[in-house]
């Protein structure tokens, strides 16, 4: 059985207002909260994340970045939204501006999940209603629930 997006998101991973400088603090910032929910090494999954940004940019376009990495201690995947306070320049696709983040862990193991659930993610993200939903919910349930619907 393979997870959706929505499976992998608890109420609790969903912030709002995030703010940080550029984006590699913003990776820094969502990974170390990850690291702390998951209770795993913050550092590993620094840098985990930031080398697959290295790769190229998780900007998909349209608003959206999709940070992912695959990593060996974890035993299950693993969600976060995040909606920035103000957008950040994050070499997308399309040269736009970010404010939309949704950071994805899997464990290093399930390289086809992974695909899988960016995938779907992305499908929820495609939208424009469902973008929308997200940029206007008031408050953390809201954005949840607008994540979830879609």
């Amino acid at each position: 059985m393979s997870a959706t997006a929505t499976d992998l998101l608890s109420p609790e991973d969903v912030f709002i207002d995030v703010a940080a400088p550029d984006k590699r603090r913003l990776l820094e910032v969502l990974s170390r909260r990850a690291a702390a929910r998951l209770g795993l090494n913050e550092d590993n999954v620094v840098r985990e994340v930031l080398n697959r940004e290295a790769l190229g940019s998780t900007g998909v376009g349209k608003g959206v970045a999709l940070p992912h990495a695959r990593l060996a201690e974890l035993k299950r995947p693993f969600a976060m939204l995040a909606r920035l306070r103000n957008s950040m320049e994050f070499e997308a696709i399309d040269g736009e501006p970010v404010d939309l983040v949704v950071l994805l862990l899997m464990p290093h193991d399930q390289a086809a999940g992974h695909v899988s659930v960016l995938a779907s993610i992305a499908r929820k993200l495609r939208s424009e209603d469902g973008r929308s939903r997200l940029r206007k919910a008031g408050a953390v349930t809201d954005l949840y629930e607008a994540f979830r619907r879609d």
